[in-house]
């Protein structure tokens, strides 16, 4: 019985220790895929392991957010373009208010640091909305 009490004790305690892993990455606080959407809605940021800085501020760890509408992410290393379908939130900003055209779109959220370069894949995160 003390043996088993043993095991038990180790089982909840690795059971925590990986509930308790760190995540890292980016997500969507208020959406998730297939959500339906108005054509104006909100989207919310959220990252988890690095620190929120405006773009032009050089701190190892820390970044900013970008959309990408109706493609996928950028390559680490790579400048996030600037354009109608790359938006940058260099200012430091975790929501914005988004107006689309009624459909099917991704929207990506990239990572990038204070130069706005991509940490890749692994900073973002793409969903697909329903716009009626």
């Amino acid at each position: 019985m003390k043996y088993l009490k043993s095991i038990f004790a180790i089982v909840l305690v690795a059971s925590f220790l990986v509930s308790c892993e760190s995540k890292e990455g980016v997500d969507f606080g208020n959406l998730k895929d297939g959500d339906t959407v108005g054509t104006t809605f909100k989207v919310t940021f959220e990252v988890y392991g690095k620190t929120i800085r405006p773009a032009g501020t050089e701190e190892e760890g820390t970044g900013h957010h970008h959309i990408i509408i109706d493609d996928t992410f950028v390559a680490a290393g790579t400048v996030v373009p600037a354009d109608d379908t790359h938006i940058h939130f260099g200012k430091g900003q975790t929501e914005t208010e988004l107006t689309l055209t009624p459909g099917k779109h991704t929207l990506t959220l990239q990572f990038a640091d204070y130069a706005h370069r991509s940490f890749g894949g692994k900073w973002s995160k793409t969903i697909t909305v329903n716009v009626e």
